[in-house]
């Protein structure tokens, strides 16, 4: 038997708890506990706090999709609620989720709804995930919800995935201008200059630049290791702990050259396809707004897209409330006005954003195209001040001494 830590909260008083249980499962954990007149809120094996577990069982955006997809399947299939998620967290290899799915199910057969079960764990599952939950729990309609939710998260994973991609081929590039430079520096410049020692001449300025260059890395080189990887972890730092830090970050991507457009396009799209999901679900239309402006991930455009929600809530339509935002494309207030007078907003937000979409892909299939030829301006750049500085000298010392 496995011996595991838990909070719960008893069932009459609501007061919290915390002990400990022997069971050879958590789900069996979960099921005593409930048996006690307690309910889980948290159930952690013992042993369980090797600083490599937490790597070894994050949760993927893979686990995360299947997960979901094969709930909606079992849903959809006419299997009960316990029974699917039984099923699924059986079937659910990584060690994180099946913790999750444990949990999930221990606290839905305490009684809880499957809206509060899943809101136990706000690191796994978002505001939109949480509200289709909802939405598709109230309409008797959660596997077309979760459906949804899968189909979604597959095709922001693919589109993340596309723009990495698309970055490969540059770093690439941008190491094998890197390693040329080192090259050339620390293999060809010293003879150079060891050449110009030989015949007692005075090196050029441009060599003798290069030449200083070259001892500085080679004498301060943990200088520049210290000075790189302290700036690379204070930036992280400054961006991931601070809001200014994330304010300068969020502001820097939607106005980087080439970058900036392809961003706005992509927050864009998100926030429509969302609202557009919610919207089908039957959500109230100042929640799915309120959502869909989360889903962004842009401190800066949510502070501006938030506020339309005052104006909505003014009685101004949806489309009137977008059209006068920054960073908001002009087709999604169109379309969205033409789905108030059809009454079909929801799917006039669904074609705006897969027009976005659609031209997210393409910008970002050129992404390797528009971006070569500025590496390979860079790099000749360098490379012909590195051999400027190197063969130049030597052509002129061969001439100095045929003449």
């Amino acid at each position: 038997m496995k011996r595991y830590n838990y909070r719960a909260r008893e069932k009459a008083t609501g007061k919290q708890v915390k002990g400990s249980i022997q069971a050879d499962s958590e789900r069996l954990a979960g099921r005593l506990l409930v048996q006690q007149d307690l309910i889980p809120d948290s159930i952690v094996e013992e042993g369980t706090t090797n600083p490599f577990t937490k790597f070894n069982n994050r949760i993927t955006t893979k686990d995360h999709i299947m997960f979901t997809r094969q709930l909606a399947t079992l849903i959809g299939a006419g299997l009960p609620l316990s029974a699917s998620l039984r099923t699924v967290t059986e079937q659910t290899e990584n060690k994180g989720m099946k913790a999750v799915g444990e949990e999930i199910l221990a606290a839905t057969e305490s009684g809880k709804s499957l809206y509060e079960a899943f809101s136990a764990h706000p690191n796994v599952f978002n505001g939109v995930y949480l509200a289709l939950i909802q939405a598709g729990e109230k309409s008797g309609t959660l596997d077309i919800a979760l459906k949804r939710l899968a189909d979604q998260e597959e095709k922001d994973a693919a589109m993340l995935g596309k723009i990495r991609g698309a970055l490969v081929y540059p770093a690439i590039i941008l190491v094998v201008i890197i390693a040329v430079l080192l090259f050339m520096m620390f293999a060809v410049v010293p003879q150079v200059r060891d050449l110009y020692e030989d015949m007692g001449e005075e090196l050029p300025g441009l060599t003798q630049g290069l030449v200083n260059l070259t001892d500085f890395v080679v004498n301060f080189w943990w200088l520049l290791l210290l000075v790189l990887v302290g700036g690379i972890a204070g930036a992280v730092l400054f961006v991931k702990r601070t809001p200014m830090g994330k304010k300068v970050a969020d502001t820097f991507k939607i106005h980087v050259p080439i970058f900036g457009g392809l961003f706005r396009k992509l927050y864009v799209s998100r926030f429509a396809r969302t609202a557009e999901m919610l919207l089908s679900s039957g959500v109230p239309m100042v929640d799915s707004v309120k959502i869909a402006i989360d889903s962004v991930s842009n401190s800066v455009v949510e502070a501006e897209y938030s506020k339309a929600i005052e104006l909505i809530k003014g009685g101004k339509s949806l489309s009137e409330s977008l059209a006068d935002r920054e960073y908001m494309l002009p087709l999604v207030p169109q379309m969205t006005g033409i789905g108030e007078e059809s009454g079909k907003i929801d799917e006039m937000l669904g074609k705006a954003a897969k027009v976005y979409e659609d031209e997210l892909y393409e910008q970002i299939e050129n992404i390797s195209t528009m971006i070569e030829p500025i590496l390979m301006v860079v790099m000749a750049g360098l490379i012909g001040v590195v051999v400027g500085g190197t063969l130049l000298p030597i052509y002129s010392l061969v001439n100095s001494v045929g003449t």
